[in-house]
């Protein structure tokens, strides 16, 4: 049995392990387009600021994947061949698979402004985007950090660190619009300009001109503009699902899955970032980019090309995010639903803020969803609550008074729930 899994990212990674484990004697073909042994993206804030060097960013050590007997292969995938069962490469070599897994994530995208293609313009998605980053973020020099989303806020603390004059651009209202509200992404905004961070909320940047000397300068729609000797994009990403095209499997957004994350394709199957895998939250399918979905799905995804006919349940939507020292997270349907109460701690001094999220209907005593702000304790619990959709009863009553007792309402809603077992 040949599998081959096209991509190398966390997802592929598992999924090639997970293959091994259970069949000892499979083939297994893991290919990346990438020159680097794979790697962790979540990685590369660590070796900007000089933790780690660039093999502290690989997912394994290079050798791992023969003593796994886990052939490796650096080159891009022109297409896949469902009906014939092959992939073929850049330099158009011919490979039949027996099972095919597409995990081939998602890719950065930029807003089309004048001078998004300047040499010192670069996104930070990859390992040479890391370097080509290290080389020219040096201490006091000037960069402009395009978005303030998840990508943008990830790698903020590292542009920090390395002593730059820092000013980050963001379109919306505020600092991660998907994942905190206004009054959270207020505080956040607040907090990296106490610390040295020029944020500018609901702004764009128009046009990038270098300069003779070789700086360059950053066009704001205010009339504005700023001196720049590097430019950040993380405008956010899409689906790497362009070789697809004229393959005959169903892509969307990103790859069109199953419950058992299978294609419209035969013995094809997708995960990851490139899959529109099923949300818990909703029951809906579209593309979850984090990397603990992009983990289950990979695990999950090669249970079933080994025939264990394993559902996917779903993953729930959370963000975790460290932004200069303030830690903020996000779990499933954090703003909310209609019909939903809510509850939330708001304490802007002290940089603290959480809300709790409730059902509707038949759920109104299940917590849904929440973010906090500043507030690291019983995160877990949180979590787990919404993922067991436990029904509070009582309990929910008092947390509209005091969502600080969310420990006490998980323990007494779990006791509950053991004394009816």
């Amino acid at each position: 049995m040949r599998h081959i899994i096209i991509g190398a990212g966390p997802s592929g990674v598992v999924a090639a392990e997970t293959l091994r484990k259970h069949d000892p004697d499979a083939e297994i073909i893991l290919i990346s387009d990438e020159p680097e042994p794979p790697y962790s993206r979540m990685a590369i804030p660590y070796y900007l600021v000089g933790k780690v060097g660039e093999e502290g960013t690989y997912l394994k050590d290079p050798s791992h994947y023969n003593q796994q007997s886990i052939s490796y292969i650096n080159q891009r995938v022109a297409n896949i061949d469902p009906a014939e069962k092959s992939i073929t490469l850049a330099d158009e070599t011919a490979i039949h698979y027996d099972k095919c897994l597409i995990a081939t994530g998602s890719y950065p995208v930029s807003p089309p402004i004048e001078g998004i293609d300047l040499p010192h313009v670069h996104s930070c998605w990859t390992l040479e985007d890391a370097r080509q980053i290290a080389s020219l973020a040096k201490e006091g020099s000037n960069v402009v950090l395009m978005g303030a989303g998840f990508i943008g806020c990830i790698i903020l603390e590292s542009l920090q660190l390395r002593g730059v004059n820092l000013s980050v651009i963001e379109m919306g209202d505020r600092m991660v619009p998907r994942m905190l509200d206004e009054k959270a992404g207020g505080l956040l905004k607040q907090w990296c300009v106490n610390k040295g961070v020029n944020v500018l909320t609901s702004s764009k940047i128009t046009a990038i001109r270098e300069n003779t000397d070789g700086s360059m300068t950053v066009a704001l729609d205010s009339g504005e503009s700023l001196p720049a000797d590097l430019v950040i994009t993380a405008t956010g990403v899409r689906s790497n699902i362009a070789f697809l095209d004229g393959s005959g499997i169903e892509t969307s957004d990103g790859v069109v899955v199953d419950t058992h994350l299978k294609t419209s394709a035969d013995d094809v199957y997708a995960a990851g970032d490139v899959a529109q895998g099923k949300d818990f939250s909703t029951g809906e399918f579209h593309v979850q980019a984090i990397q603990p979905t992009a983990t289950d799905h990979g695990r999950i995804a090669a249970l079933n090309m080994l025939g264990k006919n394993i559902e996917h349940h779903g993953n729930i939507n959370m963000n975790v995010l460290d932004t200069l020292g303030l830690i903020s997270h996000s779990f499933g349907l954090w703003m909310g639903v209609e019909g939903g109460d809510s509850v939330e701690i708001y304490n802007p001094d002290a940089y603290k803020y959480m809300n709790l999220r409730f059902g509707s209907e038949d759920e109104e005593d299940v917590l849904v969803g929440a973010s906090t702000l500043g507030m690291t304790q019983h995160i877990g619990v949180i979590r787990g609550l919404i993922e067991s959709k436990t029904h509070l009863g009582d309990w929910k009553a008092r947390l509209m008074q005091d969502p600080t007792r969310i420990m006490e309402a998980y323990l007494a809603s779990t006791q509950e729930l053991a004394n009816l077992a």
